[in-house]
Parts: structure tokens; C-alpha cells; sequence
């Protein structure tokens, strides 16, 4: 059986999480998400969170209930691209496993597969077609200092750290434009649904 595997990703902070959840409640598309995933990857006792905390000052890198410290292992990989390509090439094989295991246990004809990493991972093989929800740079970095409660310099580095959001532009299939209202993203997903 031929799958639609909808492949959506963007820029951090563009507005994934809303298109996902809106295809969830209005589309009722399974929605399979790499952070979940990743999540899952670094769990307490995993082989996974073991490699992490001994390439890492491990009392620094975990915390005392012995789950990973996001926050410094952040700042690890967000000040160093070579260690942040360490940790993404240890957790990525582990993320498409949980991808092509689930894929292949759903009986539904569509998916959503959020994946902010598409094209840095390289799990473009894994969807038929790539959505890119974008908008513009002030408003992803405002976002994010926002959401995350950022300063100005760290969001910058996280934004950087991805593939700039005009490469994965040009790369789509459909691209979804978050820079104006909620109503306005909503219907360009329902036109786009409707291809």
C-alpha cells in the first residue's frame, strides 16, 4: 500500500506544532514526531544517554534523578558544531528506526512525520513529500525568545545552527507561510490538504 508520508519541517520556532496539531484534530492524521523520539533516545538508563555521559562531564550532564540536563547539553552543541554533530550522528539512527518501525505499522494511508532535522539528518527517503512551515527571521528569533525564555545571543545560535530556512524553502514540495495570522496558516494547510 502506497502512503502519503507528509514530511513537515521548518526553521525552530516557524510554527510546526501548529500545523501538526491542526492536521491532528481537523485531519485526524497520526502525527510521528523525531523530538518525541529523540526524547525517548536519551531516557534514563538508555545506551543512548550512557554514550552522552561519557563523552560529557557526566556530573554536569546529567541531572540527579539521572535524566539528561537539556540545558547544558544545549549549550554543548549549540557552541560547538562538532559536538553537536557527534550527539545528532548517536541519536539520528535511532530516531529513523522508530520512523520506519512505526510507518510500517500503521494502517493509515496518510502521516504526518514531524522532522525539524529533514534535511540535516538526511530522512528526506522517508517521505513522499516535504512541507517547510517558514516565516521571517525577526519573527522566528522573537518566537523562540519567547517560548524558550532566550536570550537574544542563544536563539540566534540555534537558529544558526539549522540549515538556513531559505535552503529547506527551496527544497519543499509545499511551503506553508506562518509570517501573518493563525487563520491564514490554517487555510493555506487546507488548500494544500486538498492537492
Amino acid at each position: 500500500m502506497n502512503k502519503r508520508l507528509i514530511g513537515l519541517t521548518g526553521g525552530i520556532a516557524t510554527g510546526k506544532s501548529t500545523v501538526a496539531n491542526y492536521l491532528a484534530n481537523t485531519y485526524n492524521l497520526p502525527i510521528l514526531d523525531a523530538d518525541v523520539y529523540a526524547r525517548n533516545a536519551v531516557s534514563v538508563g538508555s545506551p543512548i544517554l550512557s554514550q552522552i555521559a561519557q563523552r560529557y562531564n557526566k556530573e554536569e550532564i546529567l541531572l540527579a534523578d539521572g535524566n539528561l540536563n537539556r540545558a547544558k547539553l544545549g549549550e554543548i552543541i549549540f557552541n560547538q558544531p562538532a559536538e553537536r554533530v557527534w550527539v545528532e550522528n548517536v541519536i539520528h539512527p535511532y530516531v529513523r528506526n522508530w520512523f520506519l518501525k512505526t510507518i510500517d505499522e500503521s494502517s493509515a494511508t496518510t502521516l504526518v512525520l514531524v522532522i525539524p532535522l529533514l534535511f540535516e539528518a538526511g530522512l528526506e527517503n522517508l517521505v513522499s513529500e516535504i512541507w517547510v512551515v517558514s516565516c521571517s527571521e525577526e519573527q522566528q528569533k522573537q518566537r523562540l525568545i519567547q517560548r524558550n525564555n532566550l536570550t537574544n545571543e542563544q536563539a540566534v545560535a540555534r537558529i544558526n545552527s539549522q540549515l538556513p530556512l531559505s535552503e529547506k524553502i527551496a527544497r519543499a514540495d509545499f511551503v506553508l507561510d506562518n509570517s501573518y495570522s493563525l487563520e491564514s496558516l490554517l487555510q493555506q494547510i487546507d488548500k494544500v490538504m486538498k492537492k
